[in-house]
């Protein structure tokens, strides 16, 4: 019996509890554009393993998804130099806020995980190696038309340029590892590259389509070609899991129990393995920076989906 009619009627009725919601988190002020989006936003997409599509509310609003691109530019660079990645960026939790400087200069300027700000820069920096950067975040946006099947995804300007005004500690960060060499390429280039892709822009479907890879083993079943191998999905996953959600990880893995990653746009990429790729947005934060009703919504769904990793 197929799972799209209750499917679709649980992320409809979802939808419509987080819309009665009145605590909905703050949205990210430090980006001067973020700071003008409407916190009244909200969109859930769920994709199961037959395809089907079950969306609700604002689910074709293009958001800036931020960090949930560091899952995309992991997967790249693993796929360019394998386990040495390792080398320069940890797999370990950080329990520190995305932006803390201090792990850094304790660790000899080796990033705790590829999913902070400092290893997210680490990992671009491996992408950049060898192009101009231009070139890498050519590749990178190549690489996300690809997995979502949707030329149209691009680079909100707007936002880049607004992150490359403020980006101040992401520049310290940036400057610190330079220092131990585990940023190799000049820094401003690896930045360039890094603010574009955390400023690309796509709607909760675009999001969901992109990550389904995750959910099969590493092979989009939409086309039946393999995207990376399952061992690697399988590793994705796991520091989606610990580390997806900066100092809010482990909250999220006891209150949702899927692999997820998180950006200050308000996204969230979640992965239900052998069943589901979903993505939901609205962006106001919690605390941690992670969505507050993103958090929640997902929290429902695995719950009445019977989806957590952990068992029902």
């Amino acid at each position: 019996m197929s799972l799209a009619p209750h499917l679709r009627s649980v992320v409809e009725e979802i939808a419509y509890e987080m819309r009665q919601r009145s605590d909905r988190g703050t949205v990210a002020r430090y980006i001067p554009e973020l700071a003008r989006v409407d916190p009244q936003g909200f969109g859930l997409v769920v994709i199961d393993a037959d395809g089907t599509i079950a969306a609700a509310g604002d689910s074709e609003t293009p958001f800036s998804i931020q960090s949930v691109s560091k899952v995309f530019t992991l997967t790249l660079a693993l796929g360019m130099v394998g386990d040495a990645l390792w080398k320069r960026v940890g797999r370990e939790p950080s329990g520190s806020p995305f932006n803390s400087i201090v792990q850094l200069e304790r660790e000899q300027g080796v990033p705790r995980n590829p999913f902070i700000n400092a290893g997210a820069i680490a990992v671009t920096d491996v992408i950049l190696s060898g192009h101009q950067p231009r070139e890498a975040l050519g590749e990178i946006l190549r690489f996300m038309q690809a997995l979502a099947n949707d030329p149209t995804i691009a680079i909100d300007e707007a936002v880049a340029a607004s992150e490359k005004r403020t980006g101040f500690r992401n520049v310290a960060l940036a400057n610190y590892m330079k220092s131990f060499g585990v940023v190799e390429n000049p820094v401003d280039y690896t930045l360039g590259v890094y603010f574009h892709h955390c400023a690309i822009s796509m709607s909760c479907r675009q999001l969901a389509t992109a990550g389904r890879f995750l959910a099969h083993s590493g092979r989009n079943p939409a086309t039946g070609l393999s995207v990376i191998p399952p061992e690697r999905a399988r590793r994705i996953n796991a520091v989606m899991l610990t580390c997806g959600h900066y100092d809010g990880s482990g909250e999220f893995a006891y209150r949702v129990g899927l692999p997820g990653k998180s950006g200050v746009g308000g996204g969230i990429l979640a992965i239900a393995p052998g069943r589901a790729s979903i993505a939901v947005w609205s962006p106001g934060l919690d605390e941690s920076g992670n969505s507050h009703l993103g958090r929640i919504a997902l929290e429902s769904l695995t719950k009445r989906m019977g989806w957590s990793i952990f068992g029902a």
